[in-house]
């Protein structure tokens, strides 16, 4: 197009300034000044305002996460059980060039998102390199490794990066990792397994990876681990058993659990994955396992309205009198929550027991330091330890998540205490030489949000303060989660980064990194997967059609439409 059919006016060589014509053009030029001001406002507006992002998002874009129910994720109790590819309500993919402007309109953030991909990259490809089909990474040694919680299980960094491979759309590698599922992953051995870890890994995992892309082996995997999983259930209580032969169907507990007792957040973090497996086999009986786990727990007293980490299969009595927000009970209350929200808000009795026991949680075990920071202690037999766990730093994200219905309009007490909880959780790594929180750390003795023993100053990329930061993020938008995010990059490029991958270090106050050479496979499946959505727009895998496992694999919310299949999930 020449230039002169852009301006406003026609340019002539013999332009006279009085006449009519010019007049007529001089005017029209200033109402399309006006025009342009105008619109100049309306991008103002939709970039600089709070919330700009959701805004930009609904004007301009067609979100193909909202798109529909179907494409948004939930899922009806309608479903058979049959298989078919073509009956999943998928998550639709979007061209990373297209993903990419829908991120963030500011591009300091569409950078930071573009990073997290690269570190995703980085840590798949030298797992690939070093340890394919192991379970974990060593990136300083190069090589596979595998805890005891798999037994002989392969591939858990490969299950459980499935989707977090699919949602930044490294597809190339998500039809890698698919084909290793089909052909390798096998659950016919005689292995002694964690069921609490099998179960928010492989099954969350595979079942994550089904919703997202209908892959038909993903579903049928994850049931025929399901019923693997099934005879843990077989106690006099049917609160299941720690541990689990695959092969046998022989279980027992941690010998070092309060007298063989079963642990409060390992046989509480079932429900979410055994209510879709229902919904997805046509067979109630993983509900009827997890509701059962309820009825029990029902009949029981609870110490100021507490839930001891303990819990006794055979007599259905509780243990030792130890109470957690943090390791040993953390995803119970993180389940209960979520039950609701993955019921579409019609499991009410989840959700007075979600708000019953953060109530007893607020009035026991949350403490204000002398130095102003909120804390959740742990409980001991009616005495507190001022201690505050790493893993407890996912409460602030919980707490937020569940404000919005909260009972006698406390809807914004508890967003404030989620705040309070996230800047504590925040404290705990700025007051240390690497920038990374330890495992552990108190408010006694005068010190604050910092750990005093040395086998608390450890490091292993877990994701909880990342996660709550996401959190945080998607309900107020303040920039400073973002902030707190990326400082947490930075540390992680500078102290864990090795040349083969992502590590874990020993001492968080040190001035030089000591590996412990293990890369972690939630590292991929948490850690990395809520950096990448800090950074990514709020309808990219909203709340309100998905809710996360405790290993932040996306499960939708089940659709109550079918009056007998929500009979059996009852």
């Amino acid at each position: 197009m020449p230039v002169a059919s852009l301006l406003p006016f026609t340019v002539t060589p013999n332009r006279k300034s009085a006449s009519p014509t010019s007049f007529r053009l001089t005017e029209k030029f200033i109402l399309l000044l006006v025009f342009s001001g105008f619109i100049t406002l309306c991008f103002g507006a939709i970039f600089f305002l709070p919330d700009s992002s959701k805004l930009l998002s609904g004007v301009f874009f067609r979100s193909s996460s909202v798109e529909a129910e179907t494409r948004a994720g939930t899922v009806s109790d309608t479903s058979t059980g049959t298989g078919k590819d073509e009956k999943i309500l998928t998550h639709k993919p979007r061209p990373r060039e297209k993903a990419a402007k829908m991120a963030m309109p500011c591009c300091a953030a569409l950078e930071k998102r573009k990073r997290k991909l690269e570190m995703m990259q980085f840590s798949w490809d030298n797992y690939k390199r070093y340890a394919w089909g192991s379970n974990e990474l060593r990136p300083v040694s190069k090589q596979g490794h595998s805890s005891n919680l798999f037994g002989s299980l392969k591939g858990a960094t490969i299950v459980d990066a499935l989707d977090t491979l699919y949602i930044m759309e490294m597809y190339d590698e998500f039809e890698a990792a698919t084909e290793w599922v089909e052909r390798n992953l096998d659950f016919n051995m005689n292995a002694e397994i964690s069921v609490f870890e099998v179960n928010i890994r492989f099954v969350g995992g595979l079942l994550s990876a089904y919703y997202l892309s209908g892959k038909e082996v993903f579903r049928r995997k994850a049931v025929e681990l399901g019923e693997k999983l099934l005879p843990a259930f077989k106690t006099p209580t049917g609160i299941p058993w720690a541990l689990l032969n695959l092969k046998s169907g022989i279980g027992r507990n941690w010998p070092w659990a309060s007298g063989g007792s079963s642990i409060l957040a390992e046989y509480g973090t079932l429900h979410l994955e055994f209510m879709h497996l229902s919904a997805l086999s046509g067979r109630p009986v993983f509900a009827e396992k997890v509701m059962n786990i309820r009825k029990v727990l029902n009949r029981l007293d609870k110490p100021q309205g507490l839930y001891p980490n303990y819990l006794n299969p055979n007599s259905g009595q509780w243990g030792q009198h130890h109470v957690s927000v943090g390791g040993l009970g953390d995803s119970f209350y993180e389940y209960l929550l979520k039950a609701w929200l993955m019921s579409d808000k019609t499991d009410e009795e989840g959700k007075k027991l979600y708000y019953d026991a953060l109530q007893a949680i607020e009035k026991n075990l949350i403490r204000k330091s002398s130095g102003g920071l909120t804390y959740i202690a742990e409980w001991k037999g009616g005495l507190l330890e001022h201690k505050m766990g790493h893993l407890t730093c996912f409460a602030g994200g919980m707490i937020a998540l569940g404000a919005d219905g909260a009972p006698d309009d406390k809807t914004g007490h508890q967003m404030e205490l989620a705040a309070e909880i996230t800047r504590t959780c925040h404290e705990s790594y700025t007051r240390t030489s690497m920038k990374l929180g330890p495992e552990a750390f108190r408010f006694d003795g005068g010190v604050e949000a910092i750990a005093t023993r040395q086998n608390e100053k450890y490091f292993i990329l877990r994701p909880e303060v990342i996660e709550t930061y996401m959190y945080m993020w998607r309900f107020t938008h303040d920039p400073k989660y973002r902030q707190w995010g990326w400082e947490a990059v930075q540390a992680l490029e500078k102290y864990c980064r090795v040349e083969g991958g992502y590590s874990g270090v020993r001492d968080v106050y040190a001035n030089t990194p000591n590996h412990d050479d293990v890369q972690q496979s939630f590292y991929l499946a948490e850690t990395l997967k809520y950096l990448y959505l800090l950074f990514s727009d709020d309808d990219h895998l909203p709340f309100e059609h998905w809710v996360f496992n405790t290993e932040a694999h996306p499960l939708p919310v089940i659709k109550k439409q079918n009056p007998e299949i929500a009979n059996q999930l009852k």
